[in-house]
């Protein structure tokens, strides 16, 4: 005797869902390096479709199903096949997947070159459209360090400072490397930050923080004027928070800017 298929009754409320799927589903991924190399982490994912208002639910075995046709590690340059496969599994008109995981560069200190592994978060989401439409966006997650102008302009001893949290979204015409997004970022801080300093180091960033104040409206612009002068970037949206040191509140500031 078949089992009854539940998901495919007729709903009759008529509302049609926009985003239906699962989320938080780890699973392992490796990603190109800019330098030639690649490396294997973890991604927390989610997958989606719509769901027309006639039906009245989706198959969400079918979403792990796809994942996992791709072996025990999705290569990120296979990403765009798994919203693909998602149309013509859920037999939709839109698909969603996102892909986000830790990524680790090896960074030198600045003045003893002593080398330590920092991490950066990193999204990918990636849309498919039955229509042929589709849609990549690369998210980085950047900590830098920040020194308040305000603070340095009417202190007689220093200023404030703080770590501050970087969220810089693009689309761009041609594939772009997540190592040029973190660079462009940690460029635009009073500072970046490493995982190891020793003394000479610690001198070293300090005084660059102190000789490079900004406030969290001059980090964004920062950012938005780098990006602005780059014509492979088509759209953009930047965050910035600061984890205020003398306040109980971030400071927070975004710009966006639109696809022409």
């Amino acid at each position: 005797m078949p089992l009854k298929d539940t998901q495919n009754e007729r709903d009759h409320r008529n509302i049609a869902i926009d985003r239906v799927g699962v989320k938080a589903l780890r699973f392992p991924v490796e990603v190109r390096e800019k330098e030639g190399g690649s490396q294997r982490t973890v991604a927390t994912t989610a997958l989606a479709v719509d769901l027309p208002e006639h039906f009245k639910g989706t198959h969400m075995s079918r979403f792990v199903e796809v994942l996992n046709s791709h072996g025990n590690c999705l290569d990120v340059r296979e990403m765009k096949k798994v919203p693909e496969e998602l149309l013509e599994r859920l037999e939709a008109s839109k698909a969603h997947v996102e892909f986000e995981f830790p990524f680790f560069r090896t960074k030198p200190a600045p003045v003893t070159g002593k080398g330590g592994v920092l991490d950066y978060s990193v999204r990918f989401e990636v849309e498919a459209c039955a229509n042929g439409d589709s849609d990549f966006v690369c998210t980085v997650m950047v900590p830098v360090a920040t020194l308040c102008p305000c603070s340095k302009a009417i202190s007689d001893y220093g200023a404030h400072n703080q770590r501050g949290l970087v969220t810089f979204a693009v689309r761009a015409k041609r594939p772009i490397w997540v190592e040029d997004l973190i660079d462009l970022v940690e460029s635009s801080a009073s500072c970046e930050l490493y995982s190891l300093l020793k003394r000479p180091d610690e001198k070293y960033v300090t005084e660059r923080a102190y000789d490079n104040p900004v406030f969290v409206e001059d980090l964004v612009r920062n950012v938005a004027s780098k990006a602005n002068a780059q014509d492979n970037i088509v759209w953009y949206r930047v965050e910035a928070e600061n984890f205020e040191s003398i306040h109980n509140h971030n400071a927070y500031a975004m710009i966006e800017k639109h696809a022409e």
